[in-house]
């Protein structure tokens, strides 16, 4: 897959991700020179689908870990077995003061580690995908801890050492800016930020992702979307949402935006009532004037 950009891009594409050449640029650099790929951006345009794309091209497996607020190191990288531990010492206590002795020693031994998703990236036996996904969610302190693993692909179990990497992992972390992610993170990684696609994309992505939509309807989805993003909304539809809808016009047969049609399913395309109840009948059909010019 690293061969070329060129090649990245077209084995991200038949994994159903449509790339840019920057992307994909980014994506070949991260896999040749083994770093972290930070990827930012709103959300719904595309970043951890394209962790997903990744693992699929290379034939790897995709481990996700999911932040959010209150993740620590137990729910992110190993916690201790306590249950299994505290067996074991019934057991010993049982058989006497022999038993108590060895067991002291493999009491905090690998067979009582609960493996998370960090530490599973790094004992996996083949090559895997990391998955960090939305970071931004986690609390600041969690991002301290990351360093070590972005930058030796270790993490350091007290009781064991450290840990290194069997097969090193492509790791993927993914933000959606709702506050700033430490610059000793950005620094282990190549960043790059996603951006919403442009008409001619988000088209090329709709082909690949909704292939039964007709191409009229699809260009009046898109240049519909391209028109809402340009204004000033609470939280502007993502390439998800616009996903999302031309599979639910479908559904509904629609062939082509009517002020019916869009009305009925905004609820699809923006997700909160304020932005919603800003679009009337006449906002409603003069938005799809425009863009239905702008289709044309």
């Amino acid at each position: 897959m690293t061969s070329s950009i060129e090649t990245t891009q077209k084995q991200l594409a038949s994994a159903g991700y449509v790339a840019d050449r920057r992307l994909a640029t980014a994506v070949f650099l991260s896999l040749e020179l083994g770093r972290p790929l930070f990827l930012e951006g709103e959300a719904g345009v595309g970043k951890t689908e394209l962790a997903k794309a990744l693992a699929q091209s290379l034939g790897r497996p995709l481990i996700r870990l999911q932040c959010y607020e209150g993740l620590d190191i137990a729910g992110a990288v190993y916690e201790w077995n306590v249950q299994k531990q505290m067996t074991a010492i019934r057991i010993a206590e049982a058989a006497g003061e022999a038993n108590r002795e060895a067991l002291e020693h493999d009491l905090f031994s690998a067979e009582y580690l609960i493996r998370r998703p960090i530490l599973q990236a790094l004992q996996s036996p083949q090559p895997a995908v990391l998955l960090i996904d939305e970071l931004d969610r986690a609390d600041e302190p969690f991002e301290a801890y990351l360093l070590e693993v972005l930058s030796d692909f270790q993490v350091t179990i007290p009781e064991l050492g450290p840990v290194r990497a069997v097969e090193t992992p492509a790791v993927v972390l993914t933000s959606n800016r709702t506050r700033e992610i430490h610059d000793a993170i950005k620094r282990r990684c190549l960043y790059h930020w996603v951006d919403y696609p442009g008409a001619e994309r988000e088209l090329e992505i709709l082909r690949v992702k909704a292939p039964g939509a007709a191409q009229a309807l699809s260009r009046e989805v898109v240049a519909f979307v391209q028109r809402l993003r340009a204004m000033d909304l609470y939280k502007a539809p993502g390439v998800a949402e616009t996903i999302d809808w031309t599979r639910a016009l479908m559904v509904l047969d629609t062939v082509s935006l009517d002020p019916a049609s869009v009305g009925s399913t905004l609820g699809v395309l923006l997700k909160y009532q304020d932005d919603i109840a800003r679009f009337g009948e006449e906002d409603v059909a003069q938005l799809l004037r425009e863009s239905k010019s702008l289709a044309a």
